[in-house]
């Protein structure tokens, strides 16, 4: 099936295929704001998430937006598009599905909790609620005026929030209930209304607010008719993704995955800590990544026995090729696998990495085989 963005066409049209932006699209995306402060991961996770969602940057369809961040010392740059680019990828995804779509009506709240169906008074609501429904399933979200305000040097709202804050708000609710809805076509990309507040004065660089946690999520508002499976499911899986959040010792991630995978909860979708909807397996992995020691010399393997992407035997003092290292790599998870008693780690790692172990690099292989074997 073609999609939107080989439709485009032209020098700029990105391929399914695609691994790295062509000298043309690095040239136009810098026009459009993204400077020297992007790292080449932000650049490369960019084109992985315009190819699944299928919306195209060069035609304003998606931005990649740099805001300063002060813990990271530098600019930090977040996929963003419009609610329309939301409604493009649910209207695409349920044409490829034939599964039935639709909303129930906008509901805003005022100061004293009573809810309503259309908003008349002057003053901001309090919060809005949006209920998506895909095909049969009910998926409600709630967005309060106070989280997403975006507002000026003075602690004002802005102009267009003040106007049309009714308006505003009820965006931000329909944005968290298609991601609900569609978490594996929508994860990691937000949408501008949501993400206003990061550029308040009194921000301090914030971005999306951060669940501490044992806190209930303020913006999602269960559906009191789920099922006992359905809760019983996702509570623990976000239980283990707020305390892998909050851990600073790699083992207790290791151990938290090894939990997981026990009780079927790798697939499971949380929320992580930077408010980013991802399957509970990649995140522990990404996160067990972030918590790793510093990678030993290349004489020496790394502590789990997974021998590093930089190590590979071979006669000649010249580097061995990368594929080498890859395949070197892909045989140190297999073993891995097979110790952990992992016998689908083919399913396991696309579903994590969201490609096949045959497309990875070395460094991703060889980080999935050291948290199995640490939580063999």
């Amino acid at each position: 099936m073609t999609t939107d963005i080989v439709r485009a066409g032209g020098a700029l049209a990105i391929r399914p295929d695609q691994i790295d932006w062509t000298p043309e699209q690095a040239v136009v995306l810098q026009q459009s704001g993204i400077d020297g402060d992007v790292t080449k991961a932000e650049l490369s996770g960019f084109l992985h998430l315009c190819q699944r969602t299928q919306l195209d940057p060069f035609s304003r369809q998606i931005y990649l937006i740099g805001r300063k961040d002060k813990r990271a010392g530098r600019k930090v740059f977040t996929p963003q598009t419009g609610i329309d680019g939301y409604r493009v990828v649910a209207h695409r995804v349920i044409a490829e599905t034939r599964e039935s779509f639709g909303y129930e009506d906008t509901l805003w709240c005022d100061s004293a909790g009573n809810w309503r169906d259309v908003w008349l008074p002057d003053e901001a609501p309090a919060a809005a609620k949006v209920t998506v429904l895909r095909n049969g399933q009910r998926f409600s979200a709630v967005a309060l005026y106070r989280e997403y305000v975006q507002t000026d040097f003075n602690g004002n709202p802005s102009r267009m929030w003040k106007n049309m804050g009714a308006n505003q708000i009820a965006k931000c609710a329909e944005a968290l209930a298609l991601r609900k809805a569609f978490p594996h076509d929508l994860a990691g990309v937000y949408t501008a209304e949501e993400m206003a507040q990061a550029d308040n004065s009194q921000a301090e660089e914030r971005h999306l607010r951060k669940v501490q946690p044992g806190e209930a999520d303020p913006w999602a508002t269960p559906d009191p008719q789920e099922t006992a499976e359905v809760k019983g499911r996702s509570r623990p899986a976000q239980d283990i993704a707020d305390v892998a959040g909050t851990t600073t010792d790699r083992t207790i991630v290791q151990g938290l995955y090894r939990q997981a995978r026990a009780e079927n909860l790798l697939a499971e979708t949380v929320k992580t800590a930077d408010r980013e909807l991802l399957e509970l397996g990649a995140y522990l992995i990404n996160r067990g990544q972030q918590l790793a020691e510093p990678a030993p010399s290349a004489d020496a393997q790394s502590d789990d026995g997974v021998i590093d992407a930089e190590v590979v035997e071979s006669d000649t003092p010249a580097a061995a090729p990368p594929e080498d290292a890859a395949t070197v790599a892909e045989r140190g998870l297999r073993a891995a696998a097979v110790t952990a008693g992992l016998p689908n780690i083919e399913e396991e790692f696309e579903r994590s990495y969201g490609l096949p172990i045959a497309e990875a690099g070395a460094a991703q292989l060889n980080e999935m085989a050291g948290l199995l074997k640490g939580a063999a």
